[in-house]
């Protein structure tokens, strides 16, 4: 019987992602991952080399699903607040993909994932929102990059920090996620108006 490589590549990396999700690049195990796809954990070497390329393979497949996703062409970086609120409802349905961004950031400190393909991904959203800055869609008090880092910190932000979320809003009937992204729509249109 052949074996089917490419699935057992993607039973790999949806294990990973649940794993690397819950314990980061440094608390994850390979034999975990290996359990959780019912592979033999010598696959993951031969496919990925090692825990930090697996890491790697994991965001870069993570990030090209929310690009797809949530695109940001120069017509929407108009209303960067409904963009905010697209990224807003992904987070919403992927909630592992802030926590790997998270993780990323704690434990991988110089080494950035597909940094390259990102950085590629990132001055197109720049693009966009320089774009819309010219045509007098949004303000250009604040230049392009930092008004796109803005909006993806605000959005991420309600599930990168859901202690704040708990003590700001617990005892309010804006804790609701419905109302967090209202709030974060209304803020960021604020943000980037002209």
């Amino acid at each position: 019987m052949a074996w089917d490589t490419a699935r057992t590549k993607q039973l790999l990396l949806d294990a990973a992602v649940e794993e690397f999700a819950e314990c980061g690049a440094d608390g994850a195990r390979i034999a975990r991952i290996a359990t959780r796809a019912g592979i033999n954990k010598e696959r993951i070497y031969q496919y990925f080399g090692n825990k930090e390329k697996l890491f790697a393979a994991v965001l870069a497949s993570e990030l090209e699903k929310i690009a797809a996703a949530v695109p940001l062409t120069a017509d929407q970086a108009g209303d960067l607040g409904d963009y905010a609120g697209r990224v807003f409802d992904y987070h919403c349905q992927h909630p592992h993909f802030v926590r790997l961004l998270a993780w990323e950031g704690l434990q991988c400190s110089g080494r950035i994932a597909a940094e390259g393909e990102r950085t590629d991904h990132y001055a197109e959203k720049i693009a966009a929102v320089a774009r819309a800055q010219q045509d007098g869609k949004l303000t250009g008090a604040v230049e392009a990059g930092q008004l796109v880092h803005a909006v993806i910190a605000l959005a991420a932000s309600w599930f990168t920090l859901p202690q704040l979320t708990h003590m700001l809003l617990s005892a309010r009937t804006d804790a609701a996620p419905d109302s967090r992204r209202q709030a974060l729509v209304i803020l960021v249109r604020h943000l980037a108006r002209s």
